[in-house]
């Protein structure tokens, strides 16, 4: 189908993302007289450092596509993704559209550390938008999914006694519980067994199905193989390839082994 058949869900137009990080001053250099001086001159402070994360970045993503990003340690993936969910701004003369409302899983998504996996998953689906009559109906099935009670009844358990795996795996079932316009996952793939993997590779595949998007961050090449048709290579916050996932890795491992 030609693009302008297609529904874009994501289009980043020029995108830059800068992380601004205070540091200590000295009481000369907070002043009112050296602000004011800053001021003037339209200098920054020598306490403020400033890390470009992502560095003009320009895509459309459509509805129906698994769109995986890849890209060595620091490359800005993550930070791409919070940007699409609306969780950092993006600097002006750059923007970032979506319809509707992305939705990020990240492995440290909040779950209540306090409160059992059992409700947990009551209160994830609800904070989702889900009814409590769907949410009945769907607690077994995403504890099932989540395969934290295969080995004794966790899921009665608060949070605070699982393994980082066993809580990523219920956050990813969770969040795959229900359908969205845009899904982000980041490394919540990475967790588990060779089954969960699987489960977790269909579920995006289903989500592609009910025509939502879903970007993928994973140090999986093989995840990213599995369930992404697409694939965007992003490399000291600058995007190196964008294209179908099999060409686009070629050139990535051919950099990484460089």
């Amino acid at each position: 189908m030609a693009d302008d058949e297609r529904i874009p869900t994501i289009i980043a137009d020029n995108a830059h993302i800068i992380y601004r990080i205070h540091g200590s001053v000295s009481a000369a250099q907070n002043s009112p007289v050296s602000s004011l001086k800053r001021l003037v001159t339209r200098t920054k402070s020598a306490a403020v450092r400033e890390v470009h994360a992502v560095k003009g970045v320009s895509f459309v993503a459509y509805k129906g596509e698994a769109i995986g990003l890849i890209g060595t340690n620091g490359s800005g993936k993550s930070t791409l993704l919070r940007a699409i969910a609306g969780l950092l701004p993006v600097e002006p003369g750059g923007a970032i559209y979506a319809a509707g409302q992305p939705s990020l899983l990240g492995v440290n998504a909040a779950l209540m550390n306090d409160l059992s996996g059992e409700r947990n998953v009551t209160l994830g689906c609800l904070a989702m938008g889900m009814t409590p009559a769907e949410v009945k109906g769907q607690v077994q099935d995403i504890i099932d999914f989540s395969g934290i009670n295969e080995r004794g009844d966790f899921s009665s358990l608060p949070m605070r006694t699982y393994s980082s795996g066993m809580g990523a795996r219920l956050r990813f079932a969770i969040a795959a519980a229900k359908k969205h316009d845009v899904l982000l996952i980041d490394e919540a793939l990475a967790t588990g067994d060779a089954k969960f993997r699987k489960r977790s590779e269909q579920r995006v595949r289903d989500l592609r199905a009910e025509a939502g998007t879903v970007f993928l961050v994973s140090h999986s090449e093989q995840s990213i193989r599995d369930t992404c048709e697409r694939t965007i290579w992003l490399e000291s916050g600058v995007i190196k390839a964008d294209g179908p996932t099999e060409d686009v890795m070629k050139e990535y491992e051919t950099f990484v082994k460089k």
